[in-house]
């Protein structure tokens, strides 16, 4: 049959048919899909995701489809309400009208939901209606005539679509990482950080002299809080997670973080643990709000701002309000100061450290500053990995309180930190790193950007972690100090009161730069191991360790992983495999049954001997050449440490002066 321009039609059925009848070929052509459009094509692309909880009645009894989906939409709509509300405006009558999903995917079907009430509104009076008649328009703004879409406990997969199509700077590296950028602020700004001080903070938290609390009142508080909110609400959409801290079940806390930024979503995806979808549905009101405007800076008109940036913590309101940085460590580290609050009231200790468990169940932590080798003496192959940062010890025993880890990049290797550089895969964070811009492989050598680059990764990632992330009391407590003044032993036996004064001290010593280029020790003194995000007077802390180690019988150990035979420049660096040795005789027990001699001056009881450790090197005296620069060096080191420890001498403890004279005489003697 021919067609109206004379040429051959073409036969795509018969023929088809015919020529597979024959075999010459065969008909590999299927069924056109059922989209109208390529909006209805991709929406079919992606699979929604089913509920996992079967909804059920109150007799235990499935209820029926039609019921179900009901009950979902009502779950969704229930939640958006919830975020509504942490989205609202204090000055205004209602919350932002909400909506879920990626705005950019018009296509989708979407659940809305009004806006909710702020606060109760006075009840209007009875009035004439005319056609004249405009209402007030105290409650009314541009955000509030706009949807604000919420993208809500993304996934890894759909947060890196995000970050890649909108956040300039965001790269998958050649590892499957997601490289960003934190923009100006490279770390922590500790002077910008700030707590309300209300009747109850005043009454209960440290404040003054050698305090990391400055305070702001309420009034400033509510001012960035508004400032953040509408900044939040102007935006075409927001990233909102709903996740928890502490993996004890019993004394875990709802975190709801509400972000800008998909790297913000990413990394807190990561850091917090993450909730079932059973869980997620029963989420609820969160306990503790997080509102991060990132790069938007506060009003530096505000009182107590010193500079563009400002975190804020409210702990009555339990919001926290982060302007001017998108550094996302802030949250992280917020978060944690948070629980330095809430778990002491619990009678619950949060602590700075490390914890690993043996194959048996001896749980060990570990506490120690930068440089101090707290991570690599706490990853061991041998033991299983609780968590390397943040732990609450309880009457139920030891838990973190992440779901993830955020460790240091700068000079990583495969060789020197195998676990690190292994789990730096795909859903990963790296922080301001340099890469190929062809390869995207990762320079980690190079400081072009920061020298803080970190990764922030799930605890799953590291092969021997242990999941859930919980473990029985712990039977040692272990101190870690890089002394480069030379003087401490390699490893000491504390009794209860050395421990609560070498815990408050918190001391290691770091290798810093003079003017005439001569390299010497400084003391670096940091309370419980971590004053930057304590909330309370050290003291508490220490009371509760030695309350909890004395009725777990839990044993502290001092364990100086710096220098020996002088200080830095003269002796030598106390050799890795010896300190490894140290710590493999703590967890087997051997040094429970060693025998000990008492150092001077600081009276610390050191083992005469230790299977594959040298001898000489137990006692620094038998070390140093020079015994008269021996002990000027360690009367120096003394006195460094009484003079750190004056602004803690005259904090009473309890009812009487008893256990803080306790503490004082189990310091050095000078």
């Amino acid at each position: 049959m021919a067609t109206p321009n004379g040429l051959a039609r073409i036969d795509t059925n018969g023929g088809a048919k015919k020529k597979h009848e024959n075999g010459i070929c065969h008909d590999d052509s299927s069924a056109p899909v059922r989209a109208q459009n390529i909006d209805e094509l991709h929406s079919m692309q992606r699979k929604r995701s089913a509920p996992t909880t079967p909804i059920k009645q109150a007799d235990g009894a499935a209820v029926s489809p039609f019921a179900a989906a009901i009950s979902e939409e009502g779950r969704r709509t229930q939640q958006l309400q919830s975020i509504s509300a942490s989205l609202a405006s204090l000055t205004r009558e209602t919350g932002p009208k909400v909506v879920r999903g990626d705005p950019a995917r018009k296509g989708e079907a979407a659940v809305k939901v009004a806006p909710v009430a702020a606060a109760p509104a006075p009840k209007p009076q009875p009035h004439h209606h005319h056609h004249h008649h405009v209402a007030p328009t105290i409650s009314v703004s541009d955000s509030s005539l706009k949807f604000t879409h919420v993208l809500y406990n993304l996934s890894p997969a759909e947060l890196y679509e995000q970050a890649i199509k909108y956040e300039k700077g965001s790269f998958i590296t050649d590892s499957g990482a997601l490289a960003t950028l934190s923009g100006a602020k490279t770390g922590r700004s500790p002077r910008d950080k700030r707590i309300v001080k209300d009747e109850a903070a005043a009454q209960e938290l440290w404040w003054g002299k050698g305090s990391p609390n400055i305070e702001m009142d309420e009034h400033t508080f509510l001012t960035n809080r508004e400032r953040a909110v509408d900044y939040l609400n102007s935006l075409d959409k927001v990233f909102v997670n709903d996740q928890f801290l502490n993996w004890d079940p019993e004394n875990r806390i709802k975190v709801r973080i509400i972000s800008a930024r998909a790297y913000h979503s990413l990394f807190m995806h990561n850091m917090c643990i993450r909730p079932t979808e059973e869980e997620l549905e029963e989420f609820g009101t969160p306990d503790f709000t997080i509102y991060n405007a990132g790069k938007f800076p506060c009003n530096r008109y505000t009182h107590y701002m010193t500079s563009s940036t400002s975190v804020d913590i409210n702990l009555g309101r339990r919001e926290m309000v982060i302007l001017g940085t998108q550094y996302a460590g802030e949250m992280k580290k917020g978060l944690f100061g948070v629980m330095h609050y809430l778990m002491p009231k619990r009678r619950i200790l949060s602590l700075h450290s490390g914890c690993n468990m043996g194959r048996d169940g001896d749980v060990a932590l570990f506490f120690g500053l930068s440089g101090t080798g707290k991570t690599t003496l706490s990853t061991d192959h041998n033991r299983l990995l609780i968590g390397d940062d943040e732990h609450c010890w309880s009457d139920n025993g030891v838990s973190n309180i992440e779901g993830g880890c955020y460790a240091k990049c700068i000079d990583l290797s495969r060789e020197k930190e195998p676990d690190i550089w292994n789990a730096i895969k795909f859903g990963t964070v790296l922080e301001n790193v340099v890469f190929d811009e062809h390869t995207r492989e990762v320079d980690y050598t190079d400081k072009s950007v920061t020298e803080n680059t970190r990764a922030a990764y799930p605890i799953e990632y590291i092969p021997n972690a242990k999941i859930p992330c919980v473990g029985p009391h712990p039977k040692n407590v272990i101190l870690l100090a890089c002394d480069a003044f030379g003087v401490l032993p390699p490893v000491s036996k504390l009794n209860l009161a050395q421990t609560m004064y070498h815990f408050i001290s918190g001391y290691t010593a770091l290798v810093a730069g003079t003017e005439d280029g001569i390299k010497e020790p400084q003391a670096t003194f940091s309370a419980c191991f971590g004053a930057a995000f304590i909330m309370l007077h050290p003291t508490k802390y220490a009371a509760m360790l030695a309350e909890k180690m004395q009725t777990y019988g839990a044993t502290g150990w001092l364990v100086n992983t710096g220098w020996s035979g002088g200080r830095y420049g003269v002796g030598n660096r106390i050799k890795l495999a010896y300190t490894r040795k140290i710590i493999d005789a703590i967890h087997s027990g051997e040094l429970l049954t060693a025998n000990y001699q008492k150092t001077e001056v600081f009276g610390l009881e050191i083992p005469t001997a230790i299977e594959g450790v040298p001898s000489e090197i137990l006692d620094p005296t038998n070390t140093w050449t020079d015994k008269a620069a021996y002990k000027e060096t360690l009367l120096k080191l003394a006195g460094l440490f009484g003079k750190n420890f004056e602004v803690f001498a005259n904090y009473k403890i309890g009812e009487d002066s008893t256990l803080t004279e306790e503490i004082l005489a189990a310091g050095p003697k000078v």
